[in-house]
């Protein structure tokens, strides 16, 4: 799993641009492409994404989990 292409997906899929997820975010442009390049993020940081874009982004490592569980 790549949650910044996860986070990068969703926001296009929602017609979104990368300048008012940035501004929203009161993050520079450059820092929002980086959080698209990263394959992890900080706890509170995607808290604060998945309230922005109403999806629970935890829910993908959840799902994660439960698969490596099963083995």
């Amino acid at each position: 799993m790549h949650i910044g292409q996860l986070i990068k997906q969703e926001l296009a899929s929602q017609g979104r641009s990368v300048t008012w997820f940035a501004k929203q975010l009161s993050y520079s442009p450059t820092f929002t492409y980086r959080i698209f390049d990263d394959e992890t993020i900080d706890a509170d940081l995607l808290l604060q994404i998945s309230r922005l874009l109403n999806v629970d982004f935890f829910k993908f490592y959840s799902d994660e989990f439960k698969a490596l569980m099963k083995g």
